[in-house]
């Protein structure tokens, strides 16, 4: 990709991203930085500095995330969510955002990923449920979603897995938890809240 491609994409995002307040914003700033760095021929510096940027606006789309999380269900507690980003150069980029929830010593840590290329792997099980089954994961709708659900009652550890809108991907895995506590928090995720990012 061309340098003034990715200036003009990176220009693209921060509008994308709504109105600028008064005060100055970072990743406008890192834009302009990256395209004075460009007319000046420091190909290096402009790169650096959309990197910058997209790593900023990665960080604000975790926070969007962490609003699709669901609240504690009646008698669990939860962790305060996190946001954690990866730039292109790892992992082939990733955001994601995350709330662990406990209840006495069972746990349900839900996490919504997205920008994964892990994506590409999983969206196989999904349009080929014999591989799931392979796999000893059982299909169903959770949320009207499509959902790779696994449980071991012996541990009460299991996991569900639910890919949204073919770009993000969310897992509620518990241990030391009930079925239904699983599939009750896979079901108060806010599921159009995350398509309409």
């Amino acid at each position: 990709m061309s340098t003034r491609i990715a200036i003009t994409l990176a220009i693209a995002m921060t509008t994308a991203l709504g109105p600028v307040t008064a005060r100055a914003d970072d990743v406008e700033d890192s834009v302009k930085e990256a395209m004075q760095a460009y007319q000046a021929g420091d190909y290096q510096g402009a790169a650096g500095s959309l990197e910058y940027a997209a790593q900023l606006v990665r960080q604000k789309r975790g926070t969007a995330l962490q609003a699709a999380l669901p609240a504690p269900l009646t008698g669990w507690s939860a962790e305060e969510a996190k946001a954690e980003t990866a730039a292109a150069s790892l992992f082939g980029g990733m955001t994601s955002a995350e709330r662990v929830y406990t209840k006495g010593d069972a746990s349900v840590t839900v996490r919504v990923i997205t920008d994964s290329p892990m994506l590409q792997g999983l969206m196989g099980f999904f349009s080929n449920p014999a591989m799931a089954a392979g796999s000893g994961m059982k299909m169903q709708r959770i949320a009207d979603q499509k959902a790779m659900v696994k449980y071991d009652p012996a541990t009460k550890d299991g996991e569900v897995t639910v890919i949204v809108a073919n770009r993000f991907m969310v897992t509620v895995e518990g241990n030391g938890a009930e079925q239904q506590d699983l599939l009750a928090y896979a079901g108060a995720i806010d599921y159009k809240k995350l398509q309409g990012l």
